[in-house]
């Protein structure tokens, strides 16, 4: 999607390992200065061209553990290496940085940060997607849909303030 330099990206996966689990949802969060739009693949939609055609524009990347997951799982199952494609900041980092250390869920809780989908892991986003791909459960497909919704738009708010915490800290 064209005019949004900026994309945050998260995906879910029905594991933790990329060579023997799959991936179930792509959340983009693509935003320029005042606007945002979530785009989520997954299914039919879930494909290399739709991805690559979504993060058209893109002139940053942002993921939270995306170095040692997210990225891997999409090079592994899509084919592009996204952190060659785009300057890609894995937020994980800055956060050890400013002495912010977990998961993700733990550190938006220790910022403040509130989530809709707040008590959510990702055990609760694998069994979603079984729910979802063995009965056709659209509540869960709804749910885990929100809850990837949460976590891309909440990596700007997670980028946000650790811009802010660059400028706060004391020499």
């Amino acid at each position: 999607m064209k005019g949004f330099p900026e994309a945050y990206l998260d995906i879910e996966t029905t594991g933790l390992y990329a060579y023997q689990d799959r991936i179930t949802v792509v959340g983009i969060y693509c935003c320029n200065e005042c606007d945002g739009h979530v785009i989520q693949l997954f299914d039919e939609k879930l494909t290399t061209k739709n991805l690559l055609k979504t993060l058209e524009g893109t002139e940053k990347l942002y993921t939270y553990n995306g170095e040692r997951f997210d990225l891997p799982f999409i090079r592994t199952h899509l084919g592009p290496d996204l952190s060659l494609m785009h300057d890609h900041t894995d937020l994980m980092f800055d956060c050890w940085k400013n002495d912010l250390r977990g998961g993700l869920k733990k550190v938006l809780r220790r910022l403040g940060i509130s989530r809709e989908t707040d008590g959510l892991t990702g055990l609760d986003a694998i069994l979603l997607w079984e729910q979802y791909k063995q009965t056709n459960n659209l509540n869960a497909l709804e749910l885990l849909l929100r809850y990837n919704r949460d976590d891309i738009v909440n990596l700007k708010e997670l980028k946000d303030y650790l811009a802010g915490a660059k400028y706060n800290t004391a020499p």
